[in-house]
């Protein structure tokens, strides 16, 4: 098959698109980032992914049979914010239907919701929307936090326990999650491409924390101890902009800080995903949190 991957440079697409050329597939990338460094030696041919320009996606869509869409952004910058990308996933999702693509495999977020307050839930729902009523066969994907080499925040959160002589937790730490391997991700997002039928799945791991015991284990795992002080939400939120300064990132957003408090990142569904973050950690405690991973320059 021809398969069109957006993202295939960058963190879950990566992973999703090293499982297709295992198996054989002829794989496309749609991507805002052509000068990223190609891990696939030139295996994967580059598209832009321009959506200001309808026509050309829908004739680099052309003769794909199936979409892996990953497309997001974690938080607004500039004009790349969470309603635009809503925008412009409806504008990927209606090339793909022009083009004749007749699958899709839409990667969303647990407990997405129309009536969300929060931008990042409502507008995973909305893109849901779009790909339910494209008319093309659909599998949505709807992970929780990512964890792997690459990810964001459990990386973080190791770098501030080695170099800080405390954590801040907003409020208590007692909301839940459950994070989820972005390989375990890719694995199901490979399955769903091979399948003809329609669903909307969570894709989670097989343990659900509370962040406080989250932040405890990653501590254990890299060997450090440091004492978790309960601040009030806002205050954390604060500290963590104040910290965003000297590492020229946006470590945290008031969204995610609601999201997680809420527990909206975790699942009433019975996990789909197997690997373990405690044995992870465990295996690659050497080297998490060693360098900040930064969102700004992944990805801007």
């Amino acid at each position: 098959m021809k398969i069109a991957v957006t993202g295939a440079f960058s963190y879950s697409g990566k992973y999703i698109t090293k499982r297709l050329l295992e198996r054989g597939e002829e794989v496309f990338t749609l991507t805002n980032h052509p000068n990223r460094p190609d891990p696939f030696g030139g295996k994967v041919k580059a598209f832009p992914l321009d959506f200001g320009n309808k026509e050309e996606l829908v004739q680099n869509l052309r003769g794909m049979d199936v979409l892996v869409n990953t497309y997001w952004v974690r938080f607004d910058k500039g004009n790349n914010t969470q309603p635009r990308a809503v925008e412009n996933t409806k504008i990927l999702v209606d090339a793909a239907a022009k083009a004749g693509v007749k699958r899709i495999v839409h990667i969303s977020i647990t407990n997405p919701s129309a009536e969300s307050h929060l931008p990042y839930f409502w507008g995973k729902a909305a893109n849901e929307k779009a790909v339910v009523e494209s008319g093309m066969s659909y599998a949505i994907l709807r992970p929780t936090v990512l964890f792997g080499k690459e990810d964001i925040l459990i990386n973080n959160i190791a770098w501030l326990l080695r170099r800080l002589p405390l954590f801040g937790l907003p409020g208590d730490g007692s909301y839940k999650l459950s994070p989820v391997y972005v390989d375990d991700l890719a694995k199901l997002a490979v399955e769903a491409v091979y399948s003809k039928d329609n669903y909307v799945w969570d894709a989670v791991g097989p343990e659900e924390f509370t962040f406080k015991e989250m932040v405890e284990l990653i501590g254990r795992s890299v060997g450090v101890k440091r004492p978790l002080v309960s601040f009030h939400p806002r205050l954390a939120l604060f500290a963590a902009q104040f910290m965003s300064l000297f590492v020229n990132d946006v470590m945290l957003t008031p969204e995610e800080v609601d999201g997680l408090m809420a527990n909206l990142l975790i699942s009433r569904e019975t996990p789909r995903c197997k690997t373990s973050l405690k044995d992870w950690l465990l295996e690659h405690r050497a080297g998490v949190g060693r360098q900040y991973a930064s969102e700004l320059a992944r990805h801007f």
